[in-house]
């Protein structure tokens, strides 16, 4: 049951961080699910490393959502640079 919940959770997450982030990222539901799945684990990993959270801590929310938006904006720049 915890790895459903992750999945959903980690869906909706990406889906908000693609509405926040400026411009159009052609995303399916699985990568839009690993993409919030992938910054929550960002924000539990810096928060950790900030001292926000304990070791097996989960991220909050908001800050699987920043994290998920950390990873929009590193994709635009890796895929900006590859179209150069």
């Amino acid at each position: 049951m915890e790895i459903l919940w992750t999945i959903i959770v980690g869906f909706i997450v990406g889906v908000i961080a693609k509405f926040l982030h400026p411009g159009k990222e052609n995303m399916g539901f699985i990568v839009t699910t690993l993409l919030g799945i992938a910054g929550s684990f960002l924000a539990g990993y810096i928060g950790q490393a900030l001292g926000w959270y304990h070791a097996g801590q989960g991220a909050g929310f908001i800050g699987s959502i920043v994290g998920a938006l950390i990873l929009l904006l590193i994709y635009g720049f890796v895929k900006g640079k590859a179209a150069s």
